[in-house]
């Protein structure tokens, strides 16, 4: 599992994530201090990171870089509403992260074709794993 340090990290991007619209809705934030419960991140230290970020750290393997791409894209439709912002700034954070732009794009592009903008984790991974061979 990741260090303390980084998962820090996860949930700050994903914080400052959750801004963009400026605006952080009760199902958004929900689902930040569900991540924050499972990185075993105390509710005071969340709430801390709406304050004041901590230091990035880009998720050392492959797996943890689409696990974060994916809690991303889950996050970005936590609340039924996409704006074109978040789109780019996911695509953005996805680039950052090293993650095939292919890959990306078709995630963002197949989206929509499931309930809610799900995509399963098992599709997530089969889409990255073709992008690598």
């Amino acid at each position: 599992m990741s260090t303390y340090k980084e998962k820090l990290s996860i949930l700050s991007e994903m914080i400052a994530f959750a801004k963009i619209d400026k605006v952080v809705g009760e199902p958004e934030y929900n689902f930040l201090l569900g991540v924050a419960a499972h990185l075993e991140i105390d509710r005071e230290t969340f709430d801390s990171l709406f304050e004041k970020e901590a230091e990035h750290v880009v998720p050392k393997t492959q797996a943890d870089r689409i696990l974060q791409f994916h809690r991303l894209m889950l996050l970005m439709n936590v609340d039924q509403r996409q704006q074109e912002i978040e789109i780019s700034r996911l695509h953005n954070i996805g680039l950052g992260m090293g993650l095939p732009p292919s890959a990306i794009e078709q995630v963002l592009s197949i989206m929509h074709q499931y309930p809610d903008k799900i995509v399963p984790p098992n599709v997530l991974i089969d889409i990255f794993k073709a992008h690598y061979n």
